[in-house]
């Protein structure tokens, strides 16, 4: 079935076995027929900026965001892309070789659940299209502004087509001479912002100079006041078709609880990398659930916890199969579901959410279910992203690097990954570098049997 689960697939007895041959059968088969992974090397210099864009020119909007699937065919190439990244995982240096290797294992590996998954949503992520149209609005709501600027948007995804490169070219070849840099994830994550941003640059250093020289950076936007009201109508929408349908409560029934579901990360990426997504995420509940209750100023309880947890290191809790539970263990009947940490729909949203937690759900007792849609073209979500790019144009520039520092992240520095090279100090009796490698064993077995692998990503990805 679709039912999320914290347990984890057990090795069997053949296990053992696996790794020698699968690895083996990886350098073996010829090098993966998927598009190349667009992994760019460390940044050794930030770039030398500009003070201010050249607005007398047109200028780019560069929507950055992971990418996803369109149809089943991609879905493949597409976790070759993904897991190639180091910015997802990343091995220990005595297993580094193996990164390639290990992203065509787990691609063919994992292609046939990850399709299925994708043919329940209709064949492949509709991520793409709503970018591409989120763009097409926003640029229309910016060229009629009355500024004369001239604006021109274009969609640089991660791990899919459009890539970043390919974004960088059409900006180019119809003459813009600078760029606003809009990550379409409000809060800044390594995984997400950082790895999108070391693509960007790399690419803009390698080939587009003049994009270089003059581009600003929006380094996130979560706790932007239109970002908040917008997620608070939603919620308290929600909130309120959900007590019309419903009825109101009976005595002694619990209020309905609002259940942000944003997208984990493991905890080490909070605790030893200093990665800021846990605290952005955590602001922007406590901005939108206190708006909420202005909205809907009825009893409702208002709670955090974290999706799409894979392998076997820590994850942010409370993660969201464990939350439903808890929540239909304490006699809550009724609930909203949003997923914070989302701007379009895609296979998290109307697969993870809406069939694999929606069966928790039931599982648990909670009888009346309802899940905020995601910003999509919500015309205020638009007039946000236009907010957001003005902002950017008005301001002394941010590079990309300088974007990533304001969040406590390094481009120059080596990627974290899921996986991070172990330097803890050595334990008796065991070799420090042998235990990293065995973790790193452990994990691949994990990936590969993992049936929610599909979801490792950071925030609003596929």
């Amino acid at each position: 079935g679709h039912k999320a689960s914290t347990e984890r697939v057990e090795l069997d007895a053949m296990r053992p076995t696996l790794l020698p041959l699968l690895v083996a059968n990886a350098f073996l088969r010829p090098a993966p027929r998927t598009t190349p992974s667009r992994r760019p090397a460390a940044t050794l210099e930030p770039p030398v900026q500009q003070q201010s864009l050249n607005t007398k020119e047109k200028v780019a909007i560069l929507l950055l965001n992971l990418g996803g699937p369109q149809t089943t065919a991609d879905v493949e190439p597409f976790l070759y892309n993904l897991f190639a990244d180091p910015d997802i995982i990343r091995l220990p240096s005595a297993i580094g070789g193996l990164q390639t290797a290990l992203a065509w294992l787990i691609a063919t590996r994992r292609a046939p659940k990850s399709r299925a998954a994708y043919e329940s949503i209709g064949g492949g992520s509709p991520i793409t299209m709503y970018t591409t149209e989120q763009g097409r609005l926003l640029e229309e709501a910016l060229n009629g502004d009355g500024s004369g600027v001239e604006y021109k948007s274009y969609v640089a995804m991660r791990y899919w087509h459009p890539f970043t490169d390919e974004a960088l070219d059409r900006a180019a070849a119809d003459g813009c001479t600078s760029a606003v840099v809009l990550p379409l994830y409000p809060h800044f994550s390594i995984s997400t912002t950082g790895s999108s941003l070391r693509a960007l640059l790399s690419e803009m250093q390698a080939s587009h100079p003049q994009l270089m020289a003059s581009h600003t950076v929006v380094p996130s936007w979560h706790d932007s006041r239109g970002y908040v009201n917008l997620v608070a109508r939603l919620v308290a929408e929600e909130l309120d078709g959900l007590m019309r349908d419903v009825g109101p409560l009976n005595p002694g029934e619990p209020p309905p609880t609002v259940l942000f579901s944003a997208h984990g990360v493991p905890v080490s990426y909070i605790e030893e990398a200093g990665d800021p997504y846990k605290g952005h995420i955590e602001k922007t509940v406590q901005l939108v659930s206190e708006q909420a209750r202005k909205l809907h100023p009825h009893p409702a309880s208002y709670e955090l916890c974290f999706q799409s947890r894979v392998g076997p290191v820590k994850w942010l809790e409370p993660y969201t199969d464990a939350a439903l539970e808890a929540i239909g263990g304490r006699g809550c009947e009724r609930i909203v579901v949003v997923p914070i940490s989302f701007v379009s729909e895609h296979i998290e949203t109307l697969e993870e959410i809406d069939i694999e937690y929606r069966e928790v759900a039931e599982d648990a007792g909670i009888k009346h279910w309802r899940r905020a849609p995601a910003l999509n073209l919500d015309g205020e979500f638009i007039d946000e992203l236009a907010h957001q790019v003005t902002s950017a144009v008005n301001k002394p520039v941010v590079s990309s690097v300088e974007a990533c520092v304001v969040n406590a992240f390094d481009l120059r520095d080596e990627p974290l990954g899921v996986l991070p090279g172990v330097e803890a100090a050595p334990v008796e009796l065991i070799n420090t570098k042998t235990a990293t490698v065995a973790i790193a064993i452990a994990f691949i077995f994990e990936l590969l049997a993992d049936d929610r692998l599909v979801h490792v990503l950071g925030v609003g990805a596929v």
